[in-house]
Order: C-alpha cells, then sequence, then structure tokens
C-alpha cells in the first residue's frame, strides 16, 4: 500500500462518503422548506385582500354617509325647535330677511334665532340697525357656526359676495359672509326676480307676517327650511349686500322643480345626500325628500295656502 494511504479503511471512507451526501441532501432539504410564497400564492392572496377591501370601503363610506345624513337632519330639528320657540314669543315667524333703515343691507331669517340657538353672544353684537358692511358687525361676517353647514356638503366657512352687474353675472367683491347649508322656503317663486321681490307663497318671505295659522295644509305638510350646498350657490344666515349677486336666494330657496335639479335656477335646493335633500317641516319634523318627487307635489309642500 502506498505511504499516503496508510492506515486508511476503504470501507470507512466510503460510510463516510455516504453520510456527508446525505447530510447536504437534507440541507438542501430544509433550505427548500423555508422558502416563502410563490407568485401564483402571492397573486391569489393579493386578489382576496383587493375583493376584501373593494367590498368593506362602500360599506364604511355608506356608513359614514348615514352618519352625516342623520347629523344634518339633527341640524335642521334644531332650527326648528328655534323658529317654534320665536313662534311662541312673537306670534309669528321672521321675516326671511329684513332690511336696515337705508336699505342696502338685508338681515336674514337665522339672525333672531340665534338667542334659540345658543348663540346669544353672537347675536348681540349684530346690530341690524347698520349697514352689514359697518365694523361693528365685522366679527359677525366672519363667524362659521358648524350647526349651520351640512357635514355632507363640501364648503368654505365663508364666502365673497361679489356685486350683480346690470347685464348679468359678478362685479367687484363686496364682502365676505359666513357660509350656511340651510335656506328658508320663499315658496314657488325665486326671491331674487326683481326690485322689489315678488311676494312669495312660501312660510319665510318678505315683507308679510307668517303664523303657523296661515299655513292651511298643515303644519306637517309644509316645508319652511330645506338644504342647498354651496356648489349651487353659497349661502349664508347673516345677510346680505342688496346689490351683491343673487342677493335674496342667498337667504331663501324656491321649489319649483326637484331637489337637487341640475338645470335648475340657483334658487333651487339641493344637497350632497344621495338621491335628495333633508327638509324641516312646520310641526317640526325632518324627512328626506327624493330628487324624483313630482313636481307639483313637490311645489305644493312649500306654499301656505292649499290649493
Amino acid at each position: 500500500m502506498p505511504q499516503g494511504l496508510v492506515g486508511f479503511n476503504a470501507v470507512t471512507f466510503r460510510s463516510q462518503l455516504r453520510c456527508g451526501t446525505r447530510v447536504i441532501q437534507r440541507q438542501k432539504t430544509h433550505v427548500r422548506t423555508r422558502s416563502g410564497f410563490t407568485v401564483l400564492e402571492l397573486l391569489v392572496t393579493c386578489g382576496i385582500i383587493g375583493m376584501l377591501i373593494s367590498l368593506i370601503l362602500p360599506a364604511v363610506g355608506s356608513a359614514r354617509e348615514t352618519a352625516r345624513q342623520l347629523q344634518c337632519k339633527n341640524q335642521l330639528k334644531q332650527i326648528g325647535i328655534a323658529l317654534h320657540c320665536y313662534h311662541d314669543n312673537q306670534g309669528c315667524l321672521p321675516a326671511g330677511w329684513q332690511f336696515e333703515a337705508s336699505r342696502h343691507s338685508l338681515y336674514g331669517w337665522m339672525v333672531p334665532l340665534l338667542p334659540y340657538l345658543e348663540q346669544r353672544s353672537l347675536y348681540s353684537i349684530i346690530d341690524r340697525n347698520l349697514l352689514l358692511e359697518h365694523p361693528a358687525n365685522q366679527q359677525a361676517c366672519l363667524s362659521s357656526l358648524a350647526g349651520f353647514l351640512c357635514p355632507s356638503d363640501i364648503s368654505d366657512p365663508t364666502f365673497i359676495l361679489y356685486e350683480e352687474l346690470p347685464t348679468g353675472g359678478a362685479g367687484a367683491p363686496i364682502m365676505e359672509l359666513p357660509t350656511a347649508s340651510y335656506v328658508g322656503v320663499y315658496g314657488t317663486v325665486e326671491a331674487d326676480d326683481g326690485f322689489p321681490p315678488p311676494l312669495g307663497d312660501g312660510s319665510l318671505i318678505y315683507s308679510q307676517t307668517i303664523r303657523f295659522t296661515h299655513l292651511q295644509q298643515g303644519l306637517s305638510n309644509t316645508i319652511v327650511v330645506g338644504e342647498r350646498t354651496m356648489s349651487m350657490v353659497p349661502s349664508t344666515w347673516l345677510g346680505v349686500d342688496a346689490a351683491g349677486e343673487d342677493a335674496a336666494c342667498r337667504l331663501t330657496g324656491s321649489a319649483m322643480t326637484s331637489p337637487n335639479c341640475k338645470l335648475c335656477d340657483e334658487c333651487e335646493f339641493s344637497s350632497r345626500h344621495p338621491g335628495g335633500a333633508s327638509f324641516l317641516w312646520g310641526d317640526g319634523h325632518v324627512r328626506f325628500v327624493s330628487e324624483s318627487i313630482d313636481s307639483t307635489t313637490y311645489r305644493q309642500m312649500a306654499r301656505r295656502s292649499a290649493r
């Protein structure tokens, strides 16, 4: 036997070689068992997750809109309570708007309701005997009230009122005003259609004192306040300058065709709630009115008379 192989046992060498081979095979097997997802498994997992998200997100969005719509209705109910408190104390509903002495500024129907809406301090700093642009009313002009804003609407706290040009359209900016999502029901005619304005056949109108007894269809059948989105036309609770664009329609609305009518005048009612808008009725309840309502029925709900 060669010198280099002294003490070498061939059997032992083959045995060790087989053992080493088995160890290497076990290590390879162990490496294979520790591998991650295959591409197919990953794609299936991603597909399942995507499907679950597509099912959950609409449900979450719907639940959030339901909560926002409920909050909007509760805010309208608070306005209804304030209207009834005002009527109990004054014997009538507030006017749709009130002019100051020079007849340049219109103060809205919501202003006299402020003490009944836990806003007495704000009410105390509004001087309706002065122009709306007067420095004494500056703080009120910048006072955005969350209770007057629908949570579903995409609205800014304030907006700029522009002068209305004789030829139509907007001119120079006049003033900044607080936004509101709720306007009084002037009836079935447009409050900004000429000056002096046409006589409204609704509940919150100009130049006439309306009592609940004047609502001939009954309080539960007559709408008194409704919604309007800022995208339709920015509205306000405070008041407007008489020279402003669509001035009276910033405070009141008209029921002529249907809520959310895309081709209607800016005085129409609207909301971002799917399918319609919420309205406050004379007896204080709030109900959702579908945008597919019959126009004749819709107009009749806005009138004081029973015809």
